[in-house]
């Protein structure tokens, strides 16, 4: 199953599922330390910013970082829990946790597992960016971009609670 958290919340998530990978979807910015019980190798951590168009100085998400993600997300072999994070636990993680289920699970239909976003986190809000670039790389036709379309923007939050999404 993968967990996901905001950056707060990222070693008492890891301590709690007794996870051994973490994907980290935030900015060099942060001060980012690894959780101990993390191995380096289990670690992706991909630099990059919660927008959907260019900005100056931000890292928009891009197929390289999906592609790296859909990478990890494959060679995971889910002894473990898995965590995923971003700075608020809303978007960024959201999107990309959505994506992997996707990925790991080519024989569920997207809107099932966006409803069961909405379920697990009232807050999600998928960076829309992450969903299309997935989308595309998994060939899902725009499908995964309507799922998420269909379940709306979550209830404004300046951090979310932490949450599971099953891979079936």
């Amino acid at each position: 199953m993968i967990h996901v958290c905001s950056l707060a919340r990222l070693y008492a998530t890891v301590e709690e599922t007794g996870a051994r990978h973490v994907v980290s979807l935030i900015g060099d910015e942060a001060a980012l330390e690894r959780p101990l019980a993390i191995e380096p190798e289990n670690h992706l951590w991909l630099r990059l910013h919660d927008i959907s168009a260019p900005l100056d100085g931000y890292t928009m998400p891009d197929e390289r970082h999906i592609v790296d993600l859909f990478d990890f997300v494959h060679s995971w072999d889910r002894r473990a829990p898995l965590v995923m994070h971003c700075y608020a636990g809303i978007s960024r993680s959201t999107a990309s946790a959505f994506a992997s289920v996707c990925a790991l699970s080519p024989h569920r239909d997207e809107t099932s597992i966006a409803r069961a976003l909405r379920l697990a986190s009232p807050t999600a809000t998928p960076n829309i960016r992450i969903v299309s670039l997935a989308d595309r790389l998994l060939g899902r036709g725009g499908r995964m971009v309507a799922a998420i379309e269909t379940i709306g923007r979550g209830v404004l939050a300046a951090e979310a609670e932490p949450f599971r999404l099953e891979l079936d």
